[in-house]
């Protein structure tokens, strides 16, 4: 049997053999040697970087959760490294959510970064958890005037007004910075909306999305949003950014996003090669067919 006739009557079990070896080989690579795909960041992401780094120590930031577990694996490491970089510029940080589940996000992640690795942060002074208001465009329109009115209370039943961190704070304008983590409706597309282009400019805005979810923003950067991360890939571009800055040997958590990158990598790869293979092997067969 000729070299082409058994391309073509390949068992398309081999082919699943080479994508399960493309997919798991990485991730046991990534794993036994601790190191990870080489990533150049994108403009977008070095903007994510220079924003949070130019506000000024003790500075407030509103950090907004808008998804839940189903869209934390794309999600949730360029939310820990946002949190991350926000603790190591002792900036304050005030927590909410439009998603139901966002507000455990945000608790999680908290737990994850701050409890675990700045120990000395202090609830209610420089972070605090407002957790979920439901009411989507509604809650948006509220912290406009009244931002404790939309959030009356932290996770642990605290009035916000007596807060020493939201002290000064009457509405969103009072924040420098808009930090939203989206998966959908309600989210970034929203907070531009109605809360950065009705704020005129007060309020600057980044944004980390979902890869559907991107493709949307990108519109509106580097107007309506100073900054923007795209999927797993800008948060792996984020996350090789903020290692080089901070120094040292990274925690295991803090480089999620690029150990993820190495299985799409070269499954995409094997992706691409097989299209290529395909073509060949049918255009092969159509000149044997001819002659």
């Amino acid at each position: 049997m000729s070299l082409l006739a058994r391309l073509q009557s390949l068992d398309r079990r081999w082919i699943f053999l080479l994508m399960a070896i493309a997919v798991a080989g990485p991730i046991l690579w990534s794993g036994l040697t601790g190191k990870t795909p080489p990533e150049q960041p994108t403009d977008a992401a070095r903007r994510v970087l220079k924003v949070i780094d130019d506000l000024p120590e003790g500075s407030r930031v509103l950090f907004a959760f808008d998804y839940d577990p189903a869209s934390a694996g794309e999600l949730q490491p360029m939310a820990t490294s946002l949190m991350r970089q926000c603790a190591a510029r002792k900036l304050r940080i005030v927590c909410i959510a439009l998603w139901p589940l966002g507000g455990n996000m945000a608790q999680e992640t908290i737990a994850h970064v701050i409890r675990a690795d700045f120990p000395s942060l202090r609830e209610g002074v420089d972070f605090v958890n407002l957790g979920f208001q439901a009411g989507n465009e509604g809650v948006m329109k509220v912290v406009l005037t009244d931002f404790t009115k939309a959030f009356p209370k932290d996770t642990r039943g605290q009035a916000a007004a007596d807060l020493p961190i939201l002290q000064g704070v009457r509405t969103v304008r009072d924040f420098p910075l808009l930090v939203n983590v989206s998966a959908g409706y309600p989210g970034s597309k929203e907070w531009v909306q109605y809360v950065v282009s009705a704020s005129e400019g007060s309020v600057k805005m980044i944004a980390g999305c979902t890869g559907v979810q991107t493709p949307q923003m990108y519109p509106y950067y580097p107007g309506q949003l100073a900054g923007l991360l795209g999927a797993i890939k800008g948060a792996a571009e984020y996350e090789n950014l903020l290692n080089g800055v901070m120094g040292g040997d990274p925690a295991p958590k803090y480089l999620e996003a690029q150990r993820r990158m190495a299985p799409q990598l070269f499954g995409h790869l094997l992706l691409v090669g097989l299209i290529v293979v395909g073509n060949l092997i049918q255009f092969m067969g159509r000149r044997g067919t001819r002659a």
